[in-house]
């Protein structure tokens, strides 16, 4: 006799699939799953080691959530053309978590980075760092767009790309550098959001990547043409040509509630360096 005739106890066959027998017997309850055999004087249930894949199949499918009564139609009709269409959607499925789930480590990983900074960081430095290049999303601003009109023109774009919740991206704002050098420190033009994994596509902004300058303003917003004179004297005095915007991007928000505690970081594109 084949080993895999041989009939399994309920307990035997539940160990197997690393399930509970009560398990099995609520499937057998509501016609899911029956077992190979019943015993008439006792009414224990054995199992067939060839009814495994039948099982597998059950438990895979609510392992993606399928209900069990989307399992029980499938299971009347049970072929390859369905099994197949019905992975299709769980993969899609799964695809879209995938995504989110890496978006939303992302936003984890910026914020973790931010702490970092935080914890190790000099205000007063100015230094030269690496970035890699990214995709923006950007808003037009003028010195006439009221800070109502800016929330409205960001809740726009996160809703047109989906985000449902602000989290889930960064955000800043960006003036030109040829603004900076004729000290026209309040002519900001754009609102940035960077979206994790956002691929380029016409009418995105792209921040390049190589080095740049950064470094950081702590409290009153009206004290930020100064950082940005400290930061240009710097620039000059190394030999650094700046290019681009400057990118704002608060970093602790969360953590603070004063205004005068908020820490923008500021970062510039710079070439010169040899």
């Amino acid at each position: 006799m084949n080993r895999k005739d041989k009939l399994l106890t309920i307990g035997q066959f539940a160990s197997m699939h690393g399930i509970n027998k009560k398990t099995l017997m609520w499937y057998d309850q509501i016609g899911l799953f029956q077992p190979a055999f019943i015993h008439p004087e006792n009414g224990y249930r054995y199992y067939s080691y060839l009814q495994s894949p039948v099982l597998e199949t059950i438990l895979l499918l609510r392992e993606l959530d399928v209900s069990l009564g989307e399992i029980q139609d499938f299971m009347k009709e049970r072929s390859a053309g369905r099994l197949k269409l019905l992975l299709e959607e769980k993969i899609a499925a799964l695809d879209l978590q995938l995504a989110h789930l890496q978006g939303v480590r992302a936003t984890l990983c910026t914020h973790h980075q931010n702490m970092d900074t935080l914890l190790t960081m000099d205000l007063s430095e100015i230094s030269v760092i690496k970035k890699e290049a990214r995709c923006l999303v950007t808003v037009d601003i003028d010195n006439n767009t009221s800070f109502e009109q800016e929330v409205e023109l960001i809740t726009a774009e996160t809703e047109k790309y989906h985000l449902g919740r602000l989290h889930k991206a960064s955000y800043g704002s960006m003036i030109s550098v040829s603004s900076l050098q004729s000290g026209s420190f309040e002519d900001y033009t754009r609102l940035f959001i960077e979206i994790p994994f956002l691929s380029y596509r016409a009418g995105l902004h792209m921040a390049p990547g190589g080095e740049y300058l950064r470094a950081f303003h702590k409290g009153d917003f009206s004290l930020m043409p100064a950082r940005y004179v400290e930061i240009l004297d710097y620039a000059k005095k190394h030999g650094l040509g700046l290019h681009g915007f400057s990118y704002e991007m608060g970093i602790n928000e969360n953590v603070v509630d004063r205004v005068e505690d908020y820490i923008v970081q500021i970062e510039i594109p710079v070439y010169g360096i040899e």
